[in-house]
């Protein structure tokens, strides 16, 4: 558990204060070596989804104007990479270091609306990006209800049990 929060947290700090470049090979590593050693059957498929979730929430809020990034930041309809690499990245916890909190739905959702905003605020810090004054607020509704999400479908005392859908 502690390795996969470990794991997690370098590939955050990669992403966040190494950029793009940096964030890819150490995300590829990290999720790579999750794939082989860590992963239950079937978890390829969180990771994947978060990526593709990532996309949509946080690609969305910057096509909104919520995030504006110093160097442009031109792929992925404007989401830099490293930002992005954050949603798998995040995705590797949900069924081992998280696994405990999916039990409690609103310690989740309270995870959610706190946590999720502390991490993009900090990492905003970090990496020089500029945060419209709604996004942070967006971001804990998001985080809230993605957490709520997590917690209803993984909660009960089997959900930990079975392999990943």
């Amino acid at each position: 558990m502690l390795a996969n929060l470990a794991a997690f947290q370098a590939g955050w700090f990669a992403c966040v204060l190494g950029g793009s470049g940096v964030g890819l090979l150490v995300a590829a590593v990290i999720l790579t070596l999750h794939l082989a050693w860590l992963a239950r059957p079937g978890e390829w498929r969180w990771l994947a989804g978060f990526a593709a979730l990532g996309l949509v929430v946080d690609g969305g809020l910057t096509l909104a104007g919520g995030f504006d990034f110093a160097d442009g930041s031109p792929l992925l309809g404007g989401l830099p990479p490293w930002l992005w690499l954050l949603w798998p990245l995040f995705a590797t916890l949900i069924h081992h270091s998280l696994a405990w909190l999916w039990q409690s739905p609103w310690l989740a959702v309270l995870g959610g609306a706190t946590s999720g905003p502390l991490s993009y605020y900090a990492g905003a810090r970090l990496a020089g990006v500029e945060l419209a004054p709604w996004l942070l607020p967006a971001e804990a509704l998001a985080w809230a209800l993605i957490c709520l999400v997590l917690s209803r479908r993984l909660g009960s005392p089997l959900a930990l049990t079975r392999p990943a859908r």
